[in-house]
């Protein structure tokens, strides 16, 4: 399987935003401190994104973004799609020419694994993610100081 940076990055961002939609719009600005994700990369990611449908954008003071769904109803394979990005897991990207033009003995192997892997992808949702005890825990982490007064790490 290859799923690269674009599609992880885009999955951690609309995470990031599912979890903290209460505060209103997120600026990527924020995204990229908390994730770690530059900036710019942010910005290519979102211009997708809201070409499909998944985020608002709001300009202005407090301007930012917006899941466009609920997250209950934004799936990982749906996110993943939106930045182009795929889950093959085969050499020749479905094409069945991996061998000079000719199906390779373990074609169909591999295109049951990514039908699986996008199966499984499209059953996952932000919502279902965002409810997670361990990503709640890292999200409380990465969002500073907590209402104890405990300095959180943002590591």
């Amino acid at each position: 399987m290859r799923l690269t940076t674009k599609g992880r990055y885009a999955v951690t961002a609309m995470l990031d935003l599912a979890m903290n939609a209460e505060t209103g719009p997120i600026s990527l600005a924020d995204i990229s401190k908390r994730q770690e994700i530059s900036l710019s990369y942010l910005e290519q990611l979102f211009a997708r994104l809201r070409r499909a449908g998944l985020v608002d954008s709001v300009r202005g003071p407090g301007g930012g973004y917006l899941l466009a769904l609920a997250p209950e109803a934004i799936t990982v394979a749906r996110v993943i799609e939106a930045v182009n990005e795929s889950v093959d897991s085969t050499r020749c990207g479905g094409l069945s020419d991996c061998q000079q033009g000719d199906t390779c003995l373990t074609h169909h192997l591999w295109c049951e694994l990514s039908d699986h892997i996008h199966g499984f992808l499209r059953e996952v949702t932000l919502g279902q993610l965002a409810e997670r005890g361990e990503i709640q825990a890292i999200a409380s982490r990465q969002r500073g100081p907590r209402d104890d007064g405990i300095l959180a790490s943002t590591t």
